[in-house]
């Protein structure tokens, strides 16, 4: 159990076990800790970010950081959502930094908690060079990405040896909201082995359409896991050139990791959950393995 008292006070705790002299780093009044929160599943969590989460007298967390992951604050903690959602009403990047320099000028223990890891397409950067500017002192725990952690979740690697010897990882929309226009399109299209896509439901089919007109194979490959890690995770198993219609015929929705390239065909072989005897079937009730087929895990 943890010490309650020492959570108020900011004090680190121990961990119980054979390494019981390991100790946690000091949460001092005025630092604002940058936590990565994993891809949805709470026990993806770091300790670490657990550590800060409990002692925090703050949490700003944004849209994707799981409600039972705010569970463990402790109850004198004040909890500030400050999500950023495409095409939604949203706070600005300027007014969620001055609201972190505000509270670490009140010496408050400020919990900034991202969903995935902040540094990976989630504006960490940005916010750990204004903090800094301003004086503000800062540390960073780093978190699962879902380009990772949500795709071993429904059974594709990320790298395998005989498929891939890199990864592109790439935005879905630049600054001014439409499909990156400083990305090599032709060198992407042929040079990548395996692309994963983050925030790109709103504009895959301009970044189908560009990949496939650059040289890249329709018949690609392509995997889009929905909630990923969550209890309601989805995955669609479909293909470059059927990507966009598929999305909609299942009528699929962000948050959402999308991948492609050869490395998808593997879930098949690598998807315990789907291999389990009440998921397989029989005869007509068997799960179609194919491409274009509907998968829910």
């Amino acid at each position: 159990m943890l010490n309650q008292q020492s959570q108020l006070e900011g004090k680190p705790w121990s961990v119980p076990g054979p390494d019981e002299d390991y100790k946690f780093p000091e949460f001092p009044p005025g630092l604002v800790w940058l936590i990565g929160a994993g891809p949805g599943d709470p026990g993806l969590m770091t300790i670490h970010a657990l550590n800060a989460v409990r002692r925090a007298d703050v949490v700003v967390h944004d849209s994707l950081v799981s409600p039972r992951i705010l569970g463990w604050c402790h109850s004198q903690a004040q909890i500030v959502h400050s999500g950023k959602r495409g095409g939604r009403p949203s706070p600005q990047q300027a007014d969620i930094t001055l609201k972190l320099i505000e509270y670490s000028r009140q010496g408050k223990r400020v919990a900034r908690l991202k969903g995935g890891d902040p540094f990976v397409f989630g504006r960490g950067g940005e916010e750990v060079l204004a903090l800094l500017k301003e004086g503000v002192p800062v540390r960073a725990t780093p978190g699962v990405t879902a380009g990772i952690g949500g795709l071993a979740s429904v059974g594709i690697p990320l790298t395998y040896r005989e498929t891939n010897q890199s990864v592109t990882f790439l935005t879905g929309h630049d600054q001014a909201g439409g499909a990156p226009r400083a990305v090599d399109w032709r060198s992407l299209a042929m040079g990548s082995q395996f692309i994963v896509l983050y925030m790109a439901m709103k504009n895959l089919g301009e970044i189908c359409h560009k990949l496939m007109a650059s040289g890249r194979d329709p018949d690609d490959p392509v995997a889009i896991v929905v909630n990923a890690t969550l209890p309601h995770e989805q995955a669609l198993e479909t293909t470059l050139q059927r990507a966009v219609e598929d999305v909609a015929k299942f009528k699929l929705k962000a948050p959402a990791v999308i991948c492609i390239g050869r490395n998808v065909l593997l879930r098949r072989h690598i998807d315990l959950l789907a291999h389990s005897p009440a998921q397989m079937g029989e005869g007509e009730n068997a799960v179609n393995r194919t491409a274009s087929s509907w998968i829910e895990s």
